[in-house]
């Protein structure tokens, strides 16, 4: 059994209890949530001494293991991490790191001349080119798709390990509609982690009343998870094919696809054929008024508003609730700009 598998447990069970500001935790409480830790992962029945929680924090502290973790004590009692949003999984990469990861892509370019990992060409190319610039090899040849000032991209992999170990959470949750700028907590049973439009989804169950939410990652505050609480499973949904039928994200078990048809202009129609709006699209006419597809897909916002983005180019003929709604919300786009008149 490895000693420094065994320290990574204690060092990451300690910095989950310091990111839970909503507790105050005595060296006690520390031991005692380390000593659970090491009985679910490890099996170990023997508990941990003070002594060696104390020279966890003050290795989690210093420079040793790049953490240099904001630990402070407060009236002289209880410990917490007087940056709020710090984490050591937030710790730059070491250059021991970085040589692991060349490993790692070494490999992984060798597997990926298999069908089966076909799928890895753009993680094999993110990681090249992070790889590169974190070692000042090489300027940044090549540029994805990404949102510095998003938030919540730092939940992904704790969020990830916790549906994987099916670990019911407490979140605090702040809405759009949220007027009091309070995050509002709740239990959830977490299922999926879903990217569209490269910011991140959480596909999970309330317990309060066992419906479906998908949460913004950048608008979760803080979640928790809860070792004594039972988790309750969603087999009844197959979570693999989910979103097959939805453009984006927002889609309640309720929802059913509706076949869409829409012209689009000659102009644009060759844009919309090597870039398909969905995996469903069909194209079913093409005449000199341009090009007929159809869609088969759920009615919601983020179809409503990719279907606003072609602006005059495109015409939607079916289903006509979509057609009235499309109608309506240009109509009053031209109220808003006509009052600057005609220039």
């Amino acid at each position: 059994m490895s000693t420094n598998k065994i320290a990574l447990i204690r060092y990451q069970t300690i910095d989950k209890c310091l990111q839970n500001h909503f507790r105050k935790w005595t060296l006690e409480d520390l031991i005692e949530k380390v000593s659970e830790a090491l009985y679910e992962y490890e099996g170990i029945t023997s508990g941990i001494s003070k002594r060696t929680i104390q020279g966890d924090i003050q290795v989690m502290r210093s420079d040793k293991l790049g953490y240099n973790a904001p630990i402070i004590v407060v009236d002289r009692k209880y410990y917490e991490y007087e940056e709020k949003d710090y984490s050591i999984n937030n710790s730059p990469v070491s250059s021991a790191d970085l040589d692991k990861m060349k490993e790692v892509i070494s490999v992984m370019k060798q597997l990926n001349g298999f069908n089966y990992f076909d799928d890895m060409n753009e993680i094999i190319t993110r990681l090249e080119n992070n790889l590169s610039k974190q070692n000042h090899q090489q300027p940044n040849y090549i540029q994805f798709e990404e949102n510095p000032l998003l938030k919540g991209l730092e939940h992904l992999n704790r969020l990830y390990q916790i549906i994987v170990k099916k670990q019911p959470l407490l979140i605090g949750y702040l809405s759009f509609n949220n007027k009091t700028n309070e995050p509002k907590q709740g239990i959830y049973y977490p299922y999926l982690l879903k990217e569209y439009r490269n910011r991140w989804f959480l596909l999970c169950k309330a317990k309060k009343d066992k419906v479906l939410y998908t949460l913004a990652l950048d608008r979760i505050v803080d979640f928790y998870e809860l070792a004594n609480e039972p988790f309750v499973d969603a087999s009844e949904i197959n979570f693999e094919h989910y979103y097959d039928n939805v453009l984006g994200v927002t889609k309640t078990q309720k929802d059913r696809e509706q076949r869409v048809v829409f012209r689009v202009t000659k102009k644009l129609a060759p844009y919309v054929i090597t870039k398909p709006i969905h995996a469903s699209q069909k194209v079913i006419e093409i005449n000199e008024n341009g090009t007929l597809f159809t869609i088969d897909v759920v009615h919601n916002y983020e179809l409503e508003r990719e279907i606003l983005g072609f602006g005059e180019e495109i015409e939607i003929l079916a289903p006509r609730i979509l057609k009235r709604n499309i109608k309506r919300r240009l109509e009053n786009a031209i109220k808003i700009y006509s009052k600057y008149g005609q220039k």
